[in-house]
């Protein structure tokens, strides 16, 4: 059995699969593994995330996280396919590296948030856009609330989605400016419900490194019992939150229920 699978470890070397190459690849700022047929999770020293998606003729990179040295090269040790670069939402940890891309996809209510400093190309998206890959599509759906701009990739054919952080590792940040009223967390938390009772079954959050696993519907479901419980001023498990960032209120908060939590500005509830 030993001799078999050595010999299988062998074959895989010598045809250049990418599935050994992910296996192994780490340097000092990331490492890349598998995560399911054709898709890899990238997991920065930062304890942020990003995805290769591959099809038959295109790939697909969701998010470019903080600090990444020569990530355009790094991506290429997975996949030398064309490759379209998507953004979930514009937010340092997630959109740090797209210096190294000349055309990246984003929704344009998220321009707000950008300094201006990326020379290349933005390519607007909107809900229902489709990316084919070949043999694969991923399907844009549009998700705000973190952001005005945050988007949630839907691989139907996996079952699978990346949410950047729409809906969060365990906790979703709802106290940054431009604040949006909660009513549209709740909104999204619908949408995506909807899409869960539809075939998608995991969540892959845009800080996977925090989760190590997927997260499921009955997570987005808490989320939207706590959104509402606050609306309704009813939300009971509630104290103040320890971490403050310059794009933030001055005193948030965090409600929490069960493994779910919202991060909110008292301010800015409606």
């Amino acid at each position: 059995m030993k001799l078999k699978t050595i010999a299988f470890f062998i074959a895989l070397l010598f045809s250049g699969s990418s599935y050994l190459r992910a296996q192994v690849f780490k340097n000092s700022d990331l490492k890349i593994t598998p995560l399911y047929d054709h898709c890899w999770v990238v997991e920065t020293s930062d304890m942020t995330t990003m995805y290769i998606v591959e099809g038959k003729d295109k790939a697909l990179l969701i998010d470019t996280g903080t600090h990444c040295d020569s990530l355009d090269q790094v991506v290429r040790r997975i996949t030398q396919k064309p490759l379209y670069v998507v953004i979930t939402h514009a937010h340092g940890d997630h959109d740090g590296n797209i210096r190294f891309f000349r055309d990246i996809y984003m929704h344009p209510a998220d321009t707000v948030l950008m300094d201006g400093s990326y020379k290349g190309k933005i390519h607007f998206v909107k809900e229902g856009d489709v990316f084919d890959l070949g043999g694969k599509k991923i399907e844009v759906l549009f998700t705000p609330a973190h952001t005005p701009g945050s988007i949630v990739l839907l691989d139907r054919q996996a079952k699978s989605c990346f949410s950047g952080d729409a809906f969060g590792s365990g906790q979703v940040w709802l106290q940054l400016r431009p604040n949006l009223p909660m009513q549209t967390y709740v909104n999204s938390c619908n949408k995506m419900i909807a899409v869960m009772d539809n075939g998608i079954d995991s969540i892959y959050c845009g800080h996977y490194p925090y989760t190590k696993s997927a997260l499921d519907k009955e997570y987005i479901i808490s989320m939207k019992n706590i959104a509402s419980a606050l609306i309704n001023g009813n939300e009971s498990n509630i104290e103040p939150y320890p971490v403050k960032v310059s794009i933030g209120c001055d005193n948030p908060m965090i409600a929490t229920e069960g493994k779910a939590a919202i991060v909110f500005d008292p301010e800015h509830i409606k």
